[in-house]
């Protein structure tokens, strides 16, 4: 199983963002993702999440309105569009699965939303 996280960089607050999760070695199509992001000195917190059953998804409140999470079960890709960003949505973002009673990890991409 792994995850792999792209599209970080540095913005402007205002600016956007696509991050995308590469996936491979389990079945996406079953499995929730989840996206995550620790930011300095903070602990990790859960920022969204698509269900595997239906499709529904999960946002922070701190990010409501702003991201969009989707998934493309054909190129085995989930994204985090990211909008209006904050100096606050500063940190390492995360994806995440549960497969098989572990919890799976990519590597983490950089976000940096500073003038």
């Amino acid at each position: 199983v792994q995850l792999q996280a792209s599209g970080g960089g540095l913005v402007q607050p205002g600016g956007s963002l696509r991050l995308s999760c590469a996936t491979s070695g389990f079945p996406l199509d079953r499995y929730d993702i989840g996206w995550f992001r620790r930011a300095p000195g903070k602990e990790r917190e859960a920022v969204s999440c698509i269900v595997n059953s239906d499709g529904s998804t999960y946002y922070a409140d701190s990010v409501k309105g702003r991201f969009t999470i989707s998934r493309d079960n054909v190129w085995r890709k989930v994204y985090l569009q990211m909008n209006s960003l904050k100096p606050e949505d500063t940190g390492v973002y995360y994806c995440n699965t549960y497969f098989r009673g572990r919890n799976y990890w990519g590597q983490g991409t950089q976000v940096t939303v500073s003038s």
